[in-house]
């Protein structure tokens, strides 16, 4: 990885303690719209200390467990961010979750993919990575979205978009089980399958001492945690702007996904950037994983305890956007190497999902 120093900067202390030194006072003057303000700048820069003590951490543990890191980091906090607004909205609210996810998965496969393999094309010209591990990837990320999003939508027993009690835990174990499998290969069995064929030259670099990589992991979940928290308190002054636009309640997901996704996205387009697009798909395709594999099954025993209602059918326009990433993923992936054209591609997918998701 990059980040060799044994010493933490300065910047990636201050910049935390701000943070949460930004949300005790909102939460004393929730409404002052100057601290909104500083909320944002406080969230952009919790996102950019997160993703440096990520990669300390990374450096410290190896690949891949150092994108796992980051992925399931972010994951986790995300679900309690969902469930915590779950808990506390109307019914109709149910589709939160859906929306969440399938904006994640999007922004993940086609935004953050896209831009990775943009900006390193254009660096690099070609980049190489594992297929094994890309596509072993795309076969549990393509069982998961379409068995959670697109089967409810044809069940008999269930109502429309939303799960049986009996098919909801089915959908919940076997995301949860599945992802656990997965975990279980790019971490033991096959861990080859996930590092990069060509040694990156940072690994021969001194890493961290274990006292740093531990004050690191600290301070990217005090991060992380600071980050979910700006994005609920931003949340609000979201929603009320995407009524006043007369937007789709669909976009109020994509920018609660958008914002928990910076840590991750940041981290892997500069991995793709220094020539370690291996890290930058770990990272990428290990997010959009974790967050089916771990948002479903929690969200699925909340529903379930608390009676709540759930929707995770997906539309139509969504069903064909979601079937046309995974095909362009497999083409993209297939080969070993990619150039700025296949990034385009992604960002294209990209460009139309959010053009539908604003103008369905």
């Amino acid at each position: 990885m990059a980040v060799v120093s044994t010493v933490l900067p300065r910047w990636t202390i201050w910049v935390p303690a701000t943070a949460w030194l930004v949300l005790g006072v909102i939460y004393v003057m929730p409404s002052h719209e100057v601290l909104l303000v500083l909320a944002a700048v406080a969230l952009a820069g919790a996102v950019f200390s997160a993703v440096h003590h990520a990669e300390v951490v990374a450096h410290r543990v190896g690949e891949p467990y150092g994108t796992l890191v980051l992925a399931v980091a972010v994951t986790i906090i995300e679900v309690a961010l969902i469930v915590s607004v779950m808990l506390t909205a109307t019914p109709e609210k149910a589709d939160l979750a859906r929306d969440t996810v399938f904006a994640a998965v999007m922004i993940v496969c086609n935004g953050i993919v896209g831009i990775c393999l943009l900006v390193g094309g254009i660096r690099h010209h070609e980049q190489d990575f594992q297929v094994r591990g890309a596509s072993a990837a795309l076969a549990v990320l393509a069982s998961l979205s379409i068995l959670t999003l697109v089967m409810p939508n044809y069940t008999s027993t269930g109502h429309g978009e939303m799960l049986s009690p009996s098919q909801l835990i089915f959908a919940g174990l076997s995301s949860l089980v599945l992802y656990g499998v997965f975990v279980f290969v790019q971490t033991l069995r096959h861990r080859d399958y996930f590092i990069a064929n060509v040694p990156d030259e940072d690994v021969h670099a001194e890493p961290p001492s274990i006292g740093t990589a531990r004050l690191s992991a600290g301070f990217l979940l005090i991060c992380l945690v600071a980050v979910v928290l700006l994005a609920k308190v931003l949340s609000p002054v979201v929603e009320s702007l995407v009524e006043d636009a007369g937007a789709p309640d669909a976009v109020v997901g994509i920018v609660i996904a958008a914002l928990v996704l910076l840590p991750e996205g940041l981290a892997a387009v500069r991995a793709a950037r220094a020539d370690r697009l291996q890290n930058s798909l770990n990272l990428a395709l290990g997010s959009a994983l974790a967050c089916i594999g771990l948002t479903i099954p929690t969200v699925a025993l909340v529903c379930l305890s608390t009676g709540q209602a759930l929707l995770l059918g997906i539309g139509s326009k969504e069903t064909v956007l979601l079937v046309l990433t995974l095909m362009i993923a497999t083409l993209t992936l297939g080969t070993g190497r990619t150039t700025l054209l296949q990034g385009a591609v992604h960002l294209s997918l990209f460009a139309a999902y959010l053009f539908i998701s604003f103008m369905p």
